[in-house]
C-alpha cells in the first residue's frame, strides 16, 4: 500500500511548476513536504490527490494509476485539506465535519449512529466539540483549520494530504495538530503535510522532502534533509541549533533568493 508520485511534471499557464518530482507516502509514516515560497509544494500536493493534471509521470494509489479509481473510491482512500480551507456556505460546524462521511453513504442515506460516533470523536480530538453549533463562517482562521482537520479525520482514509495544517494556529494548537497527525501515522495511516515551520518538521516528521524550484533538492530522514548546506541553499538563511540536533530555528538571512536580486 503506497500513494506514489513518479516523475511528475506540471505546467500551469505556460510556466513549469514541477520538473520530474517523485515522492511516496506509506502507511505508518508522517512525511513532511518543505521548501521556500513558490517552490511547487502545493502544486505537488494537488497533483498527488488528482486535483492538478500532470503533463508527464504517474500517480499510483496502491499500485494502480489514480485515474483508474472512481471519484468515490478515491474519496475513501485519500483525504485532502486545502491551504486556508475556504468555506462559502454558512453551515454549522457539525454539518461541515459530517461531510467527511459522504463517501460512505448512498444517495439520500442518513448518517448512522456509527457515523455520529466517528464525528464526535474527531471533534473531541481536534478540540472543536464546543463549536459544533456555530456557523463555520463565524470562526477564526485557526478554529476553521481545526474544523477542516476534523472533517479530514472522519473520512477514515488510508492517506491524508494536508496543505499547511498548522497555519493560523497558536502554539498550543500547532502542537496539538502535529500530535494528532503523528498519532494517525502511528495508527497506520500515511500522512503527507506541507509545512513552513522547520522546527515542527524536524520534531515530528519521519521523512522530509525538500522542494526547490520545482525539483527535489533533498529527500530522506530529518538529519539528511535539514542539513546546514540544504537550508542555506533552499532558504538563504542560517539556522540556530545545537550540534547534531535536527530541531532548528531560522536565525538570520544569508544572501537573497535569486528571484529577488533584480528588485
Amino acid at each position: 500500500m503506497t500513494l506514489e508520485a513518479r516523475d511528475i511534471h506540471v505546467t500551469l499557464r505556460d510556466t513549469k511548476i514541477l520538473k520530474g518530482v517523485s515522492l511516496s507516502i506509506k502507511p505508518g509514516k508522517l512525511v513532511g513536504l518543505i521548501g521556500p515560497n513558490g517552490a511547487g509544494k502545493s502544486t505537488l500536493l494537488r497533483a498527488i490527490t488528482g486535483l492538478v493534471e500532470s503533463r508527464q509521470g504517474k500517480i499510483l494509489l496502491d499500485g494502480r494509476e489514480l485515474s483508474g479509481w472512481s471519484l468515490k473510491e478515491r474519496a475513501k482512500k485519500i483525504s485532502y485539506g486545502a491551504q486556508g480551507a475556504p468555506v462559502h456556505w454558512p453551515l454549522e460546524v457539525g454539518h461541515i465535519i459530517a461531510l467527511g462521511r459522504i463517501p460512505y453513504l448512498d444517495p439520500w442515506q442518513q448518517i448512522s449512529a456509527r457515523d455520529r460516533e466517528i464525528i464526535d470523536q474527531a471533534m473531541i480530538k481536534t478540540d472543536v466539540a464546543h463549536l459544533s453549533g456555530r456557523l463555520v463562517t463565524s470562526l477564526s482562521g485557526g478554529e476553521r483549520a481545526c474544523v477542516m482537520l476534523a472533517r479530514a479525520i472522519v473520512s477514515k482514509t488510508d492517506y491524508l494530504c494536508l496543505d499547511e495544517p498548522t497555519a493560523s494556529l497558536d502554539p498550543y494548537h500547532q502542537l496539538q495538530v502535529m500530535d494528532i497527525l503523528q498519532n494517525l501515522a502511528r495508527e497506520g495511516r500515511g500522512v503527507l503535510i506541507l509545512l513552513h515551520d522547520l522546527a515542527l518538521a524536524g520534531r515530528y516528521c519521519d521523512e522530509l522532502t525538500l522542494i526547490h524550484r520545482g525539483q527535489i533538492l533533498a529527500q530522506g530522514n530529518v538529519n539528511q534533509v535539514l542539513s546546514d548546506k540544504n537550508i542555506t541553499h533552499a532558504y538563504h538563511i542560517t539556522a540556530n541549533r545545537k550540534d547534531g540536533d535536527p530541531f532548528l530555528s531560522p536565525w538570520r538571512r544569508s544572501g537573497r533568493p535569486e528571484h529577488d536580486r533584480k528588485l
